[in-house]
């Protein structure tokens, strides 16, 4: 099931969809955001997070893009500790290549869940598409899942995936500065493999890293793979 969330202040998210939960029965409701599906280089990273009721949320959590990165290092610290419970997965740049996306993205899913101590009755995920769900048997990461539900624009109007989503973002932003020192030409401290003018010049310049996913499209248009 999709929900359309139209908010009035889409700063700031609620908890209107986990109130509907509970009152379905549900108890144990997870937040699902990812972050680096557009990159060209790093990790797909997913998080998830469980929020408590009855306390309020840190002040200005809100969907991590929205959020400067200095403020959002402020920021995780607090989320982290408000939360009941927090993970993130992540699937690398060959598994990326190797699976595709979608697998790629149900990889790291998976990979946070199982970071959890609890066991969710329900997922609540970003966006219109469910790449949680394991469509059949006998796929790469055929495990049972608990029923996922799809918030369109739930990162910016769903309390517990803000929280997920700020604590993937600053997660894998920090494992990209990490590797930026062993590729100071791309300056992924910036860009965090992503497109940017710098990242670009420098693949024309010195080729692909092993980092990067050689599988996307923009390596086709490269003087050195």
């Amino acid at each position: 099931m999709t929900i359309t969330a139209r908010p009035s202040t889409p700063t700031r998210p609620s908890r209107r969809a986990e109130r509907s939960l509970l009152k379905e029965g549900f108890e144990v409701i997870v937040g699902l955001d990812e972050v680096g599906r557009g990159a060209w280089a790093g990790p797909v990273s997913v998080g998830v997070a469980v929020i408590p009721a009855g306390v309020s949320p840190p002040k200005g959590l809100r969907d991590s893009k929205l959020v400067p990165e200095e403020e959002r290092e402020i920021l995780f610290p607090r989320v982290a500790r408000w939360c009941v419970e927090w993970s993130v997965g992540h699937a690398g740049p060959d598994e990326c290549d190797q699976w595709g996306m979608t697998v790629a993205l149900r990889l790291a899913a998976q990979r946070a869940l199982a970071g959890l101590t609890c066991t969710p009755d329900i997922i609540l995920m970003d966006g219109a598409f469910d790449y949680v769900s394991e469509p059949g048997e006998g796929g790469a990461c055929a495990v049972e899942n608990p029923e996922v539900r799809t918030l369109v624009r739930g990162d910016m109007t769903c309390t517990s995936i803000a929280a997920a989503s700020i604590v993937a973002k600053v997660t894998r932003d920090r494992m990209m500065r990490e590797l930026s020192e062993s590729f100071p030409p791309f300056d992924f401290d910036r860009n965090k493999g992503y497109p940017s003018p710098t990242h670009q010049t420098a693949l024309a310049g010195s080729g692909l890293t092993s980092i990067h996913r050689r599988s996307w499209a923009f390596v086709d248009y490269l003087p050195y793979r």
